[in-house]
């Protein structure tokens, strides 16, 4: 930056219900906590605001708390020029730094007068399909809710272990012509692997979505399976990538595990030159965390980003949304 020209970080901790319950195998939340960075950058008589947000993840052994202090512990750094490949050196993998990624490029883009994808060289993303979430519950509820969402070409399933071949088999007839893909969350075990994924089978399921819990997932590599895996919790960076080869035909990249949108594309590049089916997910969270997520989407066979649907309220300029489709975000949201 010249003499002439200043930057800042500013960073808070947002709140938005959540329509209902959100209910995966580790618990039930009604509100989404985001943390929000906003770099703004002052030179020759224009201002440019750049922002991303960001889902602290307990599983990971964030919070909201720490991982605002770590965004704003970055406020010297960000007003001495830090970019975007300098972050990747200065922080670790995480939520704090996706934030500020985003942000980052957000800024970058609104400074060029150009869009995100054009700054950083990638497809312009199209208007797609998203699955949508079916949290996890009785049987009875979920062939309820499926019911209600049983005109969407793709449903989410959550599961949780016990009880899920009896789920599955309820949804499926709750929903016959739509595709399936499910979501363990680690919640299976190895003497339940395979009758869940049998189960699965048995109803159609495209995709089964971390069934073991990471780091204990060693089995998957010795057992058929008789329908795709994808790696959630396991695969983080793109250092994680090469011990999943033989355990997981797809990988779930999330900006949140992989800290930013810069190390995403890495990774998805990565991922596709070894043969993994993309999935493109989210956290609940604002149509905020959902717009970096679409530049992925042209790689990706599976797109999870329904963040926003599941919320009582999006933020002003959110993500447009036609029941199933998922469209590009207007600059003002961002990029």
């Amino acid at each position: 930056m010249t003499s002439a020209e200043s930057q800042t970080l500013a960073a808070r901790i947002e709140r938005f219900p959540i329509a209902g319950s959100f209910t995966i195998s580790r618990g039930a939340k009604t509100e989404a906590l985001t943390v929000v960075a906003e770099i703004s950058h002052a030179g020759f008589h224009r201002i440019s605001l750049g922002r991303g947000e960001c889902v602290p993840y307990p599983r990971y052994g964030e919070t909201p708390e720490a991982t605002l202090a770590a965004i704003l512990a970055m406020q010297d750094a960000v007003a001495e020029g830090l970019d975007r490949q300098a972050l990747q050196a200065a922080m670790p993998p995480g939520a704090a730094r996706n934030a500020l990624d985003c942000a980052l490029v957000d800024l970058e883009a609104k400074r060029a007068g150009l869009r995100a994808w054009e700054v950083l060289g990638r497809r312009e993303p199209k208007p797609c399909t998203t699955a949508y979430t079916i949290s996890l519950g009785s049987h009875e509820a979920m062939a309820a809710a499926t019911a209600k969402a049983a005109h969407r070409p793709l449903l989410k399933i959550k599961l949780g272990g016990e009880g899920d071949p009896e789920r599955i088999a309820a949804v499926r007839k709750a929903a016959p012509h739509t595709e399936l893909i499910v979501d363990a969350n680690e919640a299976w075990t190895p003497s339940n692997l395979a009758p869940n994924l049998a189960a699965c089978a048995a109803a159609g399921v495209t995709l089964v979505e971390q069934p073991l819990p990471a780091g204990e997932d060693e089995m998957l590599a010795q057992v058929r399976r008789p329908i795709s895996v994808c790696a959630d919790e396991s695969v983080h960076g793109l250092a994680s990538l090469a011990a999943l080869r033989d355990r997981y035909d797809a990988v779930n990249i999330k900006l949140d595990k992989t800290g930013g949108l810069t190390e995403a594309l890495v990774l998805a590049d990565a991922a596709q030159a070894l043969g993994f089916d993309i999935m493109i997910g989210c956290m609940v969270a604002t149509s905020l965390s959902m717009a970096p997520a679409m530049l992925l989407t042209p790689q990706a066979r599976f797109v999870d980003l329904d963040g926003p649907l599941l919320l009582a309220r999006d933020r002003d300029h959110g993500l447009h949304y036609d029941e199933a489709r998922v469209y590009l975000p207007d600059a003002a949201l961002w990029g």
